[in-house]
């Protein structure tokens, strides 16, 4: 169990964060600029939660947020052995499959897209594609951190199955989709 007592401890005045293995990185480095995306797209979710005011919706999300955890302490935990450990967490392929059968069943009630989709709808839905377009940045940061550096496998499957996911239950709650608002491209013509 993690223990907080002292929040602020001084060491990153220096423009420096701790990792996991005990060394010392840069606030503004491609790692650092991963795990910030991944706060911040947790934060997308939590504001989703409180949106959704409960049901199995918000439920899945809050466990989602705990995985968020999970991929902030995978991405500062430099190294390229994956494996999880007592003392090292990783992300793992259950978690991969957990989120895609979510978004296999929310997808089964859906209509079928006929256009793109304006994020939007119902507040609870426009929330949710804040939080999936947060998801997709904190992608981007990823990808941008793995052209440099390991990153973990299971890690990257899991934001970009995270963004599928959203963008699906965004849609289902706007009534399986019946209140999406729907693209119309060119009406500035």
């Amino acid at each position: 169990m993690v223990r907080l007592n002292k929040i602020y401890t001084r060491t990153g005045d220096d423009g420096t964060t701790g990792l996991v293995d005990g060394s010392r990185l840069s606030k503004h480095a491609a790692r650092m600029e991963a795990v910030g995306a991944v706060d911040e797209a947790n934060c997308a979710i939590g504001m989703a939660v409180r949106a959704l005011d409960g049901g199995e919706h918000a439920a899945v999300l809050t466990r989602i947020q705990n995985d968020m955890f999970d991929l902030g302490a995978d991405l500062a935990t430099p190294g390229e052995d994956f494996t999880p450990g007592e003392m090292t967490l990783r992300m793992v392929p259950g978690q991969v499959d957990w989120l895609e059968t979510r978004i296999d069943a929310i997808n089964e009630s859906l209509s079928p897209l006929r256009s793109f989709i304006l994020p939007g709808g119902s507040e609870a839905a426009a929330r949710v594609h804040v939080a999936r377009a947060s998801a997709r940045s904190a992608e981007r940061r990823m990808v941008a951190l793995a052209a440099e550096a390991a990153v973990n496998p299971a890690a990257l499957r899991y934001i970009n199955r995270l963004s599928d996911y959203l963008f699906v239950l965004a849609r289902a709650v706007n009534a399986n989709g019946a209140d999406d608002i729907l693209w119309v491209p060119g009406q500035n013509r």
